[in-house]
């Protein structure tokens, strides 16, 4: 058994808590989800939505769009981004 006073497992525990706040924030979307709506997608590529109606404007991601709902698939979102990709310097 390991004892460790309280102010140190407080610390930890919040540390704790913040770390996994910031690994849900970098996830794109959660692991079984197919599909997102406009504003996750404009949230994830970190764009305006004035950017993302010349995105769709110009077809660069493909979407489906039901109503006035648009979604766009995972695997279509993660085709732009590898797309976009800037590798490293040799």
């Amino acid at each position: 058994m390991l004892m460790i006073p309280q102010e140190e497992w407080q610390s930890l525990h919040e540390k704790l808590d913040r770390l996994i706040e910031i690994v849900e924030k970098t996830q794109i979307g959660s692991p079984g989800k197919d599909w997102f709506e406009s504003d996750e997608v404009r949230e994830i590529l970190g764009i305006s939505p004035k950017t993302w109606q010349n995105y769709r404007d110009q077809r660069l991601i493909p979407f489906s769009q039901i109503g006035r709902k648009i979604y766009v698939s995972r695997a279509d979102l993660d085709a732009f981004l590898r797309s976009h990709r800037i590798g490293t310097r040799k």
